[in-house]
């Protein structure tokens, strides 16, 4: 049967669904024109940059002058709680310049999904905060996974009280992950765990319900949040956020260096694919930049110039064309990087959960580790050359002004800064940045810093433990013997060090 169109859906952040429902009218009027616009935004990325129109069995190819799409628009899940998120349905045709039609390249557009995603999160959180003045702060929904940019000021309470499904799939998640341990005799490592949560949410997704009004639903959301917290609460919601934000704008200045971001970008990328196309590092940009600054406008481009260096800097492309056969097209090449690959370790299960392998995720954030020493030797080294003569000085500032990418034509800078800062003065500068930018996780060690996880140890004796029960249960499950441990090496932390000498490559889904 053939393939007639191509589904995208785009839905905000929690926090901005709750804003959205909560706040006052015009808080409802930018967020809704924040959400048509970046969907527009998004597929004129799709018809510039992604879309092709394919024929003579894929052999020729076009790019077609728009595309044909109709949208949706819902305000609500099936439990009838707030979603508001847009059906862009777009059909598998597009017209040529001579007129006749064609099929798309459907595989091509799922392939860029992912970056759409990322696309559309940067567009819509960017024009909420600078309309409201407000900013965003990292929330960890699964531990080891990548947090969620939320609005500063509004609680994990309100977060989960539009949340009505988390818990039924949590509880699906559960039973399904037993029936998994049991039939394998393991636990169920990152990606099986990404596939046990989809067939949860589809085991507990409910009946579409009767749409009611919009106004109607404002109107029972908003009764609803009051009788579950209280009206004040409720009230100041928006002015709480705003507080939020002007201590975080007060700290964090529009300033982005896009060497610093180019080579992040490049790390975070290699580390949890190895190998990966041009439209991985631009979400990654993309991601990059509603990190490090917080809901602050940036320059159009600024993402494609930041995927561009990192592919040019530090990546080394795979892909080598052949004589006789079609060149291949920019995004269908392949990189990979020569960066540290960082060994796996794990972490010590709380709350009577059992011990996990850190995610790719987090092995990531430990590698970028490298990035802020990095920082730290060019201040000294920026230092050590201004105490040399005037000449050598100057030969040295030159220098350092050929290498560092400050000056980007997309930099973003402080609006008030002195032009003539020496080296020093401008790695310190970025350093402070940086810092007061990066998200307050990647700081405290829990993602960047394995030994505050694992090599202590107290945390070396409760893995020890754990580890014997897991293995314990696994012989029950195979129905073999259970030998018995010596008590004295439960805790001795040498027997745990095999867990983290041997890295091996992370195996990653074929998806967008």
């Amino acid at each position: 049967m053939p393939l007639l169109g191509l589904e995208l859906v785009f839905r905000p952040q929690a926090s901005l669904l709750v804003l959205w429902v909560l706040g006052d009218e015009r808080t409802r009027e930018v967020s809704e024109r924040a959400h048509a616009r970046a969907v527009a935004e998004v597929l004129e990325w799709l018809e510039d940059e992604v879309a092709e129109i394919r024929w003579s069995s894929g052999k020729e190819r076009a790019k077609p002058p728009g595309l044909v799409a109709a949208s949706f628009r819902h305000w609500d899940n099936r439990d009838g709680f707030p979603l508001l998120h847009e059906h862009v349905l777009v059909l598998n045709r597009a017209q040529r310049a001579d007129g006749t039609w064609y099929a798309l390249d459907t595989r091509r557009l799922y392939r860029h999904a992912v970056a759409a995603g990322t696309l559309y999160t940067l567009a819509m959180t960017t024009e909420v905060c600078e309309e409201l003045g407000l900013a965003t702060v990292p929330r960890e929904v699964t531990p080891g996974l990548r947090p969620v940019m939320e609005i500063a000021g509004v609680g994990t309470g309100l977060i989960e009280w539009k949340s009505t499904r988390r818990e039924r799939i949590e509880d699906a998640l559960e039973t399904i992950t037993d029936e998994y341990v049991k039939t394998h005799g393991r636990l169920p490592d990152e990606r099986a765990r990404h596939g046990l949560g989809w067939w949860a949410a589809q085991d507990t997704r409910p009946d579409k319900k009767t749409p009611k009004p919009l106004e109607q639903l404002l109107a029972w959301w908003r009764e609803s949040a009051i009788l579950r917290f209280d009206k004040e609460m409720i009230a100041g919601l928006l002015a709480r956020c705003r507080a939020a934000a002007a201590v975080i704008r007060a700290g964090v200045r529009p300033l982005v260096d896009t060497a610093l971001a180019a080579v992040d970008v490049a790390a975070v990328v290699y580390t949890v694919r190895r190998t990966f196309n041009r439209r991985h590092v631009l979400a990654e940009a993309r991601r990059h930049l509603l990190e490090t600054l917080r809901g602050l406008a940036y320059p159009p481009g600024l993402d494609d110039y930041i995927a561009d260096a990192a592919l040019s800097r530090h990546s080394r492309q795979l892909t080598v064309p052949q004589n006789g056969r079609r060149a291949p097209a920019p995004d269908q090449l392949t990189y990979t990087a020569d960066f540290a690959w960082p060994h796996r370790w794990w972490i010590v299960g709380t709350g009577g959960k059992p011990p996990r392998e850190s995610s790719r995720y987090e092995r990531a954030r430990v590698a970028s580790l490298a990035l802020q020493n990095a920082i730290r030797d060019a201040r000294i080294l920026a230092a050590t050359r201004s105490e040399a003569p005037a000449a050598t000085a100057s030969a040295a500032v030159r220098d350092e002004d050929q290498n560092h990418d400050q000056a980007a034509p997309h930099a973003v800078d402080h609006p008030d800064r002195d032009a003539a800062l020496t080296p020093a003065q401008r790695a310190a500068a970025i350093h402070a940045h940086q810092q007061a930018a990066m998200p307050e996780e990647y700081q405290q060690g829990r993602t960047t810093d394995p030994a505050t996880w694992l090599h202590t140890p107290k945390n070396l004796a409760r893995l020890a433990v754990l580890t014997q029960a897991a293995e314990a249960r696994s012989r029950i499950v195979a129905g073999g013997p259970q030998p018995k441990q010596p008590a004295k090496e439960a805790a001795d932390p040498a027997r745990q060090q095999h867990h983290t000498t041997q890295p091996e490559p992370a195996r990653i889904p074929a998806r967008g």
